[in-house]
């Protein structure tokens, strides 16, 4: 038989200094990397999120545990779909298993989880909404509202002039926090992009130097496949600059 929520909580909060109320605060996928980090001690933690709030960063948390998992060869499937839910249930069976997996494999030396987190903010809110409350049950609309005390009657006058408002701050924030992590993408991505592009003006340079001394460099030239290779669904429409000019 595995051991209680409350034991397992006293476990969680004691070995990584937060705070958990509830077993469905771990589907944010935070408190899992870092018990693994407890173990391994190469988890990245400045790219995990301790206080993801919204589905997609809970995701990102779960991607990190599983590249952990393969790296150290820990059989064991993760069924993001279902944990990224934060139902009790399915938390509490994976929380059992993960500590069971650190009583076997923790080696007892010190750990300091504030610092390899490096003071990260760990504010998961105690009732969990990975997506925005749906209006169209009353199930959903307690478990939203339950950050606000959670006696606000699903009907009456003054659930129809509270709610909507802080519906629609509570979708302002996730927007700007989806703005924000956009942003993030974007300059990552144009980052890489013009490394990508440095590394193929010097192979290109590289190779028309060769060229002309009637040489040529095998690995240079697999380096510019790489570089200009392509996959289902992003090879570039041979007709496009045609159309636009013809328009």
């Amino acid at each position: 038989m595995g051991e209680s929520r409350t034991e397992l909580l006293a476990w969680l909060n004691d070995l990584l200094q937060i705070n958990y109320t509830k077993v469905e605060q771990c589907g944010t996928g935070g408190a899992y990397c870092q018990v693994m980090d407890s173990i391994f001690g190469d988890v990245p933690m400045a790219r995990v999120k301790m206080n993801a709030k919204h589905e997609y960063e809970f995701i990102a948390n779960f991607k990190i545990l599983q590249n952990c998992f393969r790296h150290h060869k820990v059989e064991k499937p993760v069924p993001v779909d279902r944990l990224v839910k934060c139902k009790m249930q399915d938390n509490l069976e994976f929380l059992q298993w993960i500590k069971r997996f650190w009583d076997t494999n923790y080696g007892g030396n010190g750990y300091d989880p504030v610092a390899r987190r490096r003071g990260a903010p760990t504010d998961t809110p105690a009732t969990i909404a990975p997506l925005a409350p749906s209006r169209g049950s009353g199930g959903n609309l307690h478990a939203g509202g339950a950050r606000a005390g959670g006696r606000t009657p699903i009907t009456g006058h003054r659930s129809a002039s509270t709610q909507p408002n802080e519906a629609v701050q509570n979708l302002q924030a996730q927007l700007r926090e989806m703005n924000t992590h956009l942003e993030g993408l974007e300059k990552e991505r144009d980052f890489y992009f013009a490394k990508l592009r440095d590394i193929e003006i010097l192979v290109q340079q590289q190779l028309e130097v060769l060229t002309a001394e009637e040489k040529d460099d095998p690995v240079l030239r697999d380096i510019q496949k790489i570089l200009y290779s392509t996959e289902d669904g992003f090879e570039v429409p041979d007709q496009a600059v045609d159309e636009e000019e013809t328009f």
